[in-house]
Parts: structure tokens; C-alpha cells; sequence
């Protein structure tokens, strides 16, 4: 992607390597933040990533990870480490606003107000208004406050771990937070974690796949748009997202933490169902398509 010298977000929260609630700070492009980076995620096991798509209230499914309680507190040394984190919260502050110019443009078309979503940066632990995670949850989106929580080392380990390489995987893994946030705009989150709370489990699971279907399918019109930019996607770029999503699905991953698969379990969705809704809003572009409610067939 060459996205450098293009706008970055304003809506960034930065409390890497910090115990206080954390300071907005703008990170456009060309432009470093002054705060550390974290460093940690050493020697989790894979099974843990599976919980880095419940975008949509992780703590709620999970349980509170971070049994302490408290707000980040590493304080990480200057080093290389640090400026490769400060280059990726200034590129994913770049997605952020084309995500933002993205769906302000598309809603507006509906009349509909997009209130924009803060990103927040952290490092091994953050308090939230969904409970304590820790960076073993991965990136999440929290409805309650409107903010998507990403602890920038969890891109190593999608990298390495997951093999699924590349900044435009990157960007597909926000695209797909902000897709939660998204729906949670459109009142969708809202009726789904009431429905939820009258479900059985593997009913509740069943809907939650919609869930997060949907957000990638959101994410694949995200790409769409960004496609359409004079320069700003590459050769290649989509085919990253691709395999990101085919990596995270969770067949593919319960195949790689446990050796077998548990198809009531899963509460993501399969490989093949993860591609198939990102191409189909990276194909059309149009909101109409992404209603894997009323799906057929995922």
C-alpha cells in the first residue's frame, strides 16, 4: 500500500507503555508518536488468537482476561522494536481515516450519521469499558464506549504465528473493527446481544457467525473504495487480506491449536466463509450485499 503522506485519523487514543487513562494524539503520516511501544506477546499459544475476531465484546464471551484489573503498565525502552510500532500506529491511523472518509461518504447517501470510532493504542493490558483485556485478546471492538482496542504487537504474530504477512492484512484487521463499530451505529450489535442473552449456546454461536461475517463483508467494501484510489492500493494488496482472512477462520485455527475441528463451537466462521463475504463487499461495494442475516448459505 503507499500510503505515506496521506492523512492520518485525530480519533487516536494512545496509552502505550502508560498507567494513565491514556492522551488523544493525532498520528498523521511523516509524523512520530512520542509515547513507547510494546513489546510483549511472547510464547502465547495459538489458541488464544481465536479470540482476536470476537470483535464484538470479546469480554463478554471470554470473561475478563486480565484477572488484576488494572491499566497498562509497561514502560518499554527506546529501541527498534518501538520505531517499527510508531511506523505501524502511524499507518493504521492512515486506514482509519480512510475508513472514515469511506463510510461517512456511504451513509451520508442514507442520511445517516456516522459518528467515527476511536482507536486505541496499548500495550500488554487495557482497562475498557467492557471490562480488562489483556493483549491475548487481540484486537477488539467495545460497543459500550465506541472504541477498537489494538495492542500493535499482535501484528507479529499475525505475521509469524498466523502467516498472514503484509500491511494490507493489517489493514483488513481493522477494517473488520471498524465494521463491528459500524454495525454497532446501525443498532445491529445492539439486537444481536439481546438475542443472545434468550439463546442456548451453539444457537447464540450460530448468530454470532452472522455477526462476524458481516463485518468482513464491511470490510470488503471497505476495500472496495480504497481500491478505487488513484495509487493508494498495490499489486498484491488484496490478496493479503485474502489470506488473512482465510488464516483466522475457525476451522483453520482449531485445526492448528487442538488438531480437529468442533463446528458447534465456532463463532467466527469457517476459512472459506471469511473470504467468500470480504469478496463479496470487495466485489460490489454495496452495503445491500452484506446481509448474511438473511443468508441462505454463509
Amino acid at each position: 500500500m503507499r500510503w505515506k503522506g496521506r492523512r492520518g485519523s485525530s480519533n487516536i487514543d494512545d496509552r502505550r507503555g502508560s498507567r494513565s487513562s491514556g492522551r488523544r494524539m493525532r498520528l498523521p503520516t511523516g509524523r512520530r508518536a512520542r509515547t513507547g511501544g510494546g513489546l510483549g506477546l511472547t510464547g502465547i499459544a495459538v489458541v488464544l488468537v481465536i479470540s482476536w475476531l470476537t470483535g464484538v465484546n470479546p469480554l463478554t464471551l471470554l470473561g475478563s482476561i486480565d484477572g488484576g484489573g488494572g491499566s497498562p503498565s509497561y514502560q518499554a525502552p527506546v529501541s527498534a522494536d518501538n520505531a517499527r510500532n510508531d511506523e505501524q500506529a502511524e499507518f493504521i491511523s492512515v486506514i482509519l481515516a480512510d475508513t472514515e472518509n469511506t463510510w461517512n461518504q456511504l451513509l451520508a447517501r442514507h442520511s445517516v450519521d456516522y459518528p467515527e470510532p476511536t482507536l486505541v493504542l496499548f500495550s500488554d493490558a487495557v482497562a475498557s469499558a467492557c471490562g480488562n483485556a489483556s493483549s491475548a485478546t487481540g484486537p477488539f471492538y467495545c460497543g459500550a464506549d465506541s472504541k477498537i482496542y489494538i495492542d500493535l504487537s499482535f501484528y507479529r504474530q499475525l505475521a509469524g504465528q498466523l502467516n498472514a504477512p503484509g500491511d494490507f492484512a493489517q489493514a483488513y484487521v481493522l477494517a473488520h473493527e471498524v465494521g463491528h463499530h459500524l454495525q454497532n451505529v446501525l443498532g445491529i450489535l445492539p439486537e444481536f446481544h439481546k438475542a443472545r442473552r434468550t439463546m442456548g449456546k451453539a444457537e447464540a454461536n450460530a448468530l454470532s457467525v452472522r455477526v462476524e461475517l458481516q463485518a468482513d463483508c464491511f470490510a470488503g467494501i471497505w476495500a472496495h473504495h480504497a481500491a478505487r484510489q488513484r495509487g493508494f492500493i498495490e499489486d498484491g494488496d488484496v490478496e493479503e487480506a485474502l489470506n488473512a482472512a482465510s488464516r483466522i477462520g475457525d476451522d483453520t485455527l482449531q485445526r492448528q491449536a487442538q488438531g480437529y475441528v468442533v463446528p458447534e463451537s465456532f463463532n467466527h466462521g469457517t476459512s472459506a466463509q471469511r473470504v467468500r463475504w470480504f469478496r463479496e463487499g470487495f466485489r460490489s461495494g454495496d452495503m445491500g450485499v452484506c446481509d448474511t442475516f438473511n443468508a441462505i448459505s454463509l
